[in-house]
């Protein structure tokens, strides 16, 4: 039996496995079994804690409930944070990803994430097509939406709407996940402006669909709105789950998340009888 913990951020939550000590196999099926929310344990994303070679506190590597390997999770790079705060007694720990490295600090009993420098050229999103990454119009189903695209890690395109997202988040959110602008796919962040430095933010996650928050979703979303004029540089993103305190100068500096986490229980599972 494989010890796990499951965990979340503004409900966003994850089962945690910390294969430091000993290996823990985990491909594309398990991942899936396991994120399956009523044949296994359920969540949006598989997380596995490894030992890093490079200097840093450890590696974490992302599995959506798809099972797909991803760069990055803002949301899971908190509770792993906190886990390994807790573990050294320290203030201050750095983690790596394959979408980069993440310095992540206690904040007062929250977690505030280096999420590191937003990229906006197309091809780093990357897209199939050049444009205006700042502001284009992207057409679907009839649909034609104010967007941004930027990347925080892994690949967002950021849609500003007047109206309630509420139905547009399940009708057209897997619709542009797979369109074939976005190569690699594409997380989808539908944002009202609220005023006052604050934006309301539902997101559809690559290869999960519908999440109740997602950091680098509110990192992105952030971006985009400042790059703008739409807001300053703080706010603060709320998102189904709660809020998310976001912190960006602009230009090539680096955007800050500040967020709670929760541990909600420990359990063990038969990862072979996963198969």
């Amino acid at each position: 039996m494989t010890p796990f913990l499951k965990m979340h951020g503004l409900g966003n939550d994850f089962v945690v496995f910390d294969a430091r000590n000993k290996p823990v196999s985990l491909g594309r099926e398990q991942a899936r079994a396991i994120a399956d929310r009523r044949l296994g344990i359920g969540c949006d994303q598989v997380i596995v804690i490894d030992k890093a070679t490079n200097g840093a506190d450890a590696v974490m590597r992302i599995f959506n409930a798809d099972g797909g390997e991803v760069e990055s999770c803002g949301n899971a790079a908190r509770c792993v944070a906190r886990l390994l705060m807790d573990e050294t007694g320290r203030r201050e720990v750095r983690i790596e990803t394959e979408g980069g490295p993440l310095v992540c600090a206690d904040a007062a009993g929250l977690v505030t994430v280096d999420m590191g420098t937003p990229r906006f050229d197309w091809r780093q999103i990357p897209l199939a097509d050049k444009v205006e990454t700042t502001e284009f119009r992207l057409e679907v189903d009839g649909h034609a939406f104010d967007a941004a695209v930027v990347n925080v890690g892994n690949p967002h395109c950021v849609l500003f709407v007047r109206e309630s997202p509420d139905d547009l988040v399940r009708s057209a959110g897997p619709r542009i996940e797979h369109d074939p602008m976005f190569p690699e796919r594409t997380n989808v962040e539908f944002v009202q402006i609220s005023g006052n430095d604050q934006l309301r933010l539902r997101v559809w996650e690559r290869g999960t669909g519908v999440t109740l928050a997602c950091g680098t979703g509110a990192c992105a979303a952030m971006a985009a709105a400042h790059r703008r004029g739409l807001c300053g540089t703080r706010a603060e993103i709320v998102l189904d789950g709660g809020p998310l305190t976001m912190e960006w100068q602009g230009g090539d500096t680096h955007i800050f998340m500040t967020g709670p986490t929760a541990l909600v229980y420990r359990g063990e599972i038969d990862l072979a009888g996963l198969a």
